[in-house]
């Protein structure tokens, strides 16, 4: 009797730790869009309301996108950013252009690339910068104008470096370093009194700020892809590495902020995402 009752206590025992696992990781695969917002002092007469996509990678939100644009409908933001990898190497592109198509005749927006989009080869390259001119602002290593009322801001886009270390190298006319094309961003920006930039890889911060860009926005982590809330913000992140610095959310430095999204790749990436859900970013000028 005794036996039996220490076998029941061990099978009770491993039940229960058995759901105590399942209690910690099904919590941490939750995949549902999540929104993060951001106030940063802009010094503008009148606030001005930012939405910024990242790392798409064609994923499906919804039926003709409706949940992500939904989203961004629900923030009424002055204009969306997208900042990279919003196409995908190896997925149709259905998506990505359902949801340009979604937002392109109702809000400004503004493009700039990520490594993804160079991957994808010359031709799909080609056909995906075509339709992004169509119907949005690509920056193509330049600069706009974004009128708010009485503000008004510089956004200014940078190509990501594999523009020019790959075999695409002369598809975008690169320049040949990416400080070079920093350069180049910076003097197009010149004189503006609050400058944003979309920069695809926010590891190269130091370079940013040499330049004088006031806030930076980036992508390129999937915010690290696993996180342990509280402990680990991210466990690794292309071109970092394992525990990267800047995985996602906000740094604050003396002379500029940078803002890191975890981007809203799910059902495309190769592992799963682990207590970081994908996420649409607003960011409030001030």
């Amino acid at each position: 009797m005794s036996g039996r009752w220490n076998g029941l206590r061990k099978w009770h025992g491993l039940f229960l730790f058995a759901i105590l696992i399942a209690c910690l990781i099904v919590p941490g695969l939750d995949v549902r869009l999540n929104v993060v917002r951001y106030a940063v002092d802009a010094g503008l007469p009148n606030a001005v309301r930012l939405a910024l996509v990242t790392d798409l990678h064609s994923c499906a939100y919804g039926e003709g996108q409706r949940e992500l644009i939904d989203a961004i409908d629900a923030e009424a933001p002055d204009a969306i950013l997208l900042c990279g990898d919003i196409y995908d190497d190896d997925a149709p592109d259905d998506n990505t252009n359902a949801f340009i198509l979604g937002v392109c005749e109702r809000y400004p927006v503004y493009y700039v690339t990520g490594n993804h989009e160079y991957r994808r080869g010359t031709p799909r390259f080609k056909e995906a910068m075509a339709f992004v001119k169509e119907h949005v602002t690509r920056l193509n290593d330049s600069a706009a104008q974004l009128t708010v009322g009485a503000a008004a801001v510089t956004i200014a886009g940078v190509n990501d470096p594999a523009a020019y270390t790959t075999k695409e190298i002369k598809l975008d006319g690169a320049l040949v370093t990416y400080e070079e094309k920093l350069a180049h961003v910076a003097q197009a920006a010149e004189g503006s009194a609050f400058t944003v930039l979309l920069a695809h890889r926010p590891e190269h911060i130091d370079l940013y700020r040499k330049y004088g860009f006031d806030l930076i926005l980036s992508g390129h982590t999937h915010g690290g892809q696993w996180r342990i809330p509280g402990l680990v913000n991210g466990l690794f992140a292309p071109n970092q590495g394992l525990f990267p610095a800047y995985a996602g959310g906000l740094y604050a430095f003396d002379d500029a902020t940078l803002i890191v999204s975890r981007g809203l790749a799910r059902e495309t990436t190769r592992l799963p995402r682990f207590y970081n859900r994908p996420e649409l970013v607003i960011v409030d000028l001030k």
